[in-house]
C-alpha cells in the first residue's frame, strides 16, 4: 500500500488513441455550458441564491486543496461576523434525507468525510449536503439565512449562479496535463472552460510560482484574471484521542497512513514539519473508510518499523475510532496564499473587496473598515 497515486493521464500511444474521445467529451461539456447560459430547458436552468455565492472548484479530477480553501473562506467570513454556508454534494455521504445539515457528531458514513471535517473545523458555519445544490441552498436560506454561500467543488456545477468563481489548479495542469480532457487526461472540461474563472489559484509546494512562472504567463496570462500561488503548510500534530498539540516527535519514527488523492504530498508536508520523512507510507484510496482490519494492519506496520507514532490527515481522522489507533496523530495544516500575477493586491484583500464586502452590503452592514 506504499506509494503515490497517479495524478497524470495516459502517455504515449494510448494518449493519442484516447485524444479523439477527450475532444468529444470537451465538446459535450461546451454544449452543456451553452445550455445553461441560454436556459435551454428546465434541467439547464441556473438558480441564484439569496446571498452571494463563491465557488471553489477545479478543472481537473482529484485533489487540489478545495477543502482547505473552503475552510479558509468560512473562517475568514466568521472572523468578519458573517455567517457562511457550504453547499456540497457530500461525496459518498448517505444521509437519511436530503438536504442534510451536517453536525460535528454525525457518523462519517452519513455526512461524508469532507463535509464532516468542515463542520468540525469551522464552528459557526453551516454545512449542507445535497447533490442538488440549488435545493440545498434554498433550504439553507430558509433555515439559516446565511450571509454567503461557499459552493464546494462547484466549477462544473452550473445550476447555481455564483458571484465569484475560484478555479484551483495543480502544477501539472500548467504543464504536461494542460488541456488533456478525460479519458485522454484528467481534465473535466476543455481549455475554454477556464474563461469562466474569476481567479486562478495554483497549488505549489511553497506558495511561489517558481519553475511554473513561465507557464503561468503563457497558459493563464491570456485569460487576464488574477493568479495566486497557494500552499498547505503544517501547523502541528494533534493526538487523535485528544490532548495538547505537538510540534516535534523528538526524532522518533512514525508511519504515515492516509486515504487522499496525493499521499506523496502529505508525506512531504509531514517531513517539512518534523524534519525527517516517515518510516513508511501506507497509501489507501481517496475517501477510504478505515475499519478495524485496516487499522490493525497500520499498527502492525508501525510495529515492524519500530515507530511509536502513526500520522494521519485531518480528512482521515474523522473516519478513525481513536480507541483503535491510540498512537494516532493528526497532521494539522493551514492554507496560505503567496505570489501573485496580474493582480496588485493580496488574495485576502481581493476576497474582502469581491466577496466579504459584498456579503456585508447585501446584509445591510455596508463595507467594513480595512484591518491594519
Amino acid at each position: 500500500m506504499s506509494g503515490r497515486l497517479s495524478t497524470s493521464g495516459p502517455r504515449g500511444i494510448l494518449a493519442g488513441l484516447l485524444a479523439p474521445a477527450g475532444a468529444a467529451w470537451a465538446g459535450l461539456m461546451r454544449l452543456r455550458e451553452r445550455a445553461f447560459t441560454h436556459d435551454l430547458a428546465p434541467f439547464f436552468r441556473t438558480t441564484r441564491m439569496a446571498a452571494p455565492v463563491v465557488s471553489v472548484g477545479n478543472i481537473a479530477m482529484g485533489g487540489t486543496g478545495k477543502t482547505p480553501v473552503t475552510a479558509w473562506l468560512c473562517r475568514q467570513a466568521l472572523a468578519r461576523s458573517l455567517v457562511p454556508c457550504v453547499l456540497t454534494r457530500g461525496y459518498r455521504a448517505r444521509p437519511p434525507h436530503l438536504p442534510w445539515t451536517v453536525s460535528p457528531g454525525d457518523p462519517p458514513a452519513v455526512a461524508g468525510d469532507e463535509p464532516l471535517l468542515l463542520a468540525r473545523s469551522c464552528p459557526g458555519a453551516h454545512v449542507v449536503v445535497d447533490p442538488v445544490r440549488a435545493r440545498g441552498g434554498a433550504f439553507a436560506g430558509r433555515e439559516f439565512s446565511p450571509d454567503l454561500f461557499v459552493l464546494d467543488d462547484g466549477f462544473q456545477h452550473l445550476a447555481v449562479a455564483r458571484d465569484l468563481n475560484l478555479c484551483l489548479l495543480r502544477p501539472e495542469d500548467l504543464g504536461e496535463e494542460w488541456g488533456r480532457v478525460f479519458p485522454a487526461g484528467y481534465w473535466r472540461e476543455g481549455e475554454g472552460a477556464l474563461s469562466r474563472a474569476d481567479v486562478f489559484l495554483v497549488k505549489t509546494p511553497d506558495g511561489t510560482f517558481g519553475p511554473l512562472a513561465a507557464s503561468v504567463k503563457s497558459r493563464l496570462g491570456p485569460f487576464k484574471r488574477p493568479v495566486f500561488a497557494f500552499c498547505l503548510g503544517p501547523v502541528g500534530l494533534s493526538p487523535l484521542a485528544g490532548g495538547p498539540p505537538l510540534q516535534r516527535l523528538s526524532g522518533e519514527a512514525y508511519v504515515l497512513a492516509c486515504g487522499v488523492a496525493n499521499p506523496g504530498q502529505v508525506a512531504a508536508t509531514a517531513g517539512m514539519l518534523l524534519g525527517y520523512p516517515p518510516a513508511s507510507v501506507l497509501a489507501f484510496p481517496d475517501h477510504f473508510a478505515f475499519g478495524p482490519d485496516e487499522l490493525r494492519a497500520v499498527r502492525a506496520e508501525a510495529a515492524r518499523e519500530n515507530a511509536p507514532h502513526v500520522v494521519v490527515t485531518a480528512k482521515d481522522a474523522v473516519k478513525i475510532d481513536p480507541a483503535l489507533l491510540p498512537e494516532g496523530l493528526v497532521l494539522d495544516v493551514d492554507v496560505s496564499f503567496g505570489e501573485s500575477a496580474y493582480c496588485d493586491e493580496s488574495f485576502e484583500r481581493l476576497m474582502d473587496r469581491r466577496l466579504f464586502d459584498l456579503a456585508a452590503a447585501r446584509r445591510g452592514d455596508g463595507p467594513r473598515e480595512e484591518k491594519d
